[in-house]
Order: C-alpha cells, then structure tokens, then sequence
C-alpha cells in the first residue's frame, strides 16, 4: 500500500512539473515587438501593409520564388507590389541588398554570396492576379546555396509560407 502510494505521488509530481513549467511560459509571453518592427519597416519598403498581404519564399532545384499577393482585392495594393518586385528584381541584379538589409536590420544570409555570384543568377518577375512573384535561378551551386539560405531565412521572419528545402527532380 505504501509503496502504491509514493508511486501515485511521484506521478502526480511528475505530471505537474511539466504542467508547471507550460503555464509560467504561457504567463510570461510578451508581444513580439520585434516581427512587428520588421513587418512597419516592410511596409515603408515594399509600400503594402504586411499584415494584409501574403509572402511566399519557395526553394526550387535551380534556386527560389519570392511571391507577395495582397489578401483581399486592392487595386493600389497589387501595383504597390508589382512595382516593388520588379524594383527588387533590379536591385539584386546589381548585387543590392538594401531592402531586405532595411527590412531585417541586419545583413540578411546568403545575400553577400549572391551579390558577388550575380552574373550567375536571373531575376524574372512575374504579375499574378494579386501581386507579383520574383523567380530567381542559377546554375552555379554556390548560388544555389546562396539563394536558399536567403529563401530559409526569409521564410522564418516573415513567418512565411514555402517550400523549406529544393524540390527533387
């Protein structure tokens, strides 16, 4: 009986500890102050609300897709975007990386590499009916990695969906 007994003691301990320590996490949570400093710095980037638009940061075999659409339709909203893509487009090419650099306050992964191997890799935007998409390819497998740590990294901050990993052929 006693040993039934610290047993069904233990366990209970056992089961509240974990309870314990979820709940205090769960009290402690603060605003996430910093994503929406980002998501403020992106607006006066790309010239579109974040939070009534859609990112998309996709790995393909031959590099990545950025696809930013607003949410619902607005006519000022999509020419905002497709006039930012293509400004984009532009930048990378040339191997500038302000923008993303702005927009995360940091040099932003795989960004250097691709600025210096920009000869390697094509930019082509593309309009949709909401927004617009950048396709960005290469050939050269330093690029590659490149473009898909830019693609990773783009993905976590914005809390984006994507492809996390190059699709196999």
């Amino acid at each position: 009986m006693r040993s039934t007994t610290i047993i069904a003691a233990a366990f209970a301990i056992g089961l509240r500890a974990p309870v314990e320590a979820q709940s205090s996490k769960i009290n402690t949570r603060k605003p996430d102050t910093s994503f929406a400093a980002m998501q403020s710095r992106g607006k006066k980037a790309m010239g579109v609300d974040q939070y009534t638009s859609t990112h998309k940061f996709d790995s393909f075999p031959d590099g990545g897709r950025i696809e930013l659409q607003v949410n619902q339709d607005d006519s000022a909203g999509v020419a905002a975007i497709r006039a930012h893509i293509r400004d984009i487009a532009s930048a990378f090419k040339s191997g500038d990386f302000s923008t993303p650099a702005f927009v995360h306050t940091q040099s932003v992964p795989g960004t250097k590499k691709m600025a210096e191997l920009r000869s390697k890799i094509t930019y082509t935007a593309h309009d949709l009916p909401r927004g617009a998409e950048l396709h960005i390819t290469t050939t050269d497998k330093n690029a590659l990695t490149a473009i898909h740590e830019f693609m990773a990294f783009q993905r976590d901050e914005h809390h984006a969906e994507g492809m996390s990993h190059p699709m196999k052929p």
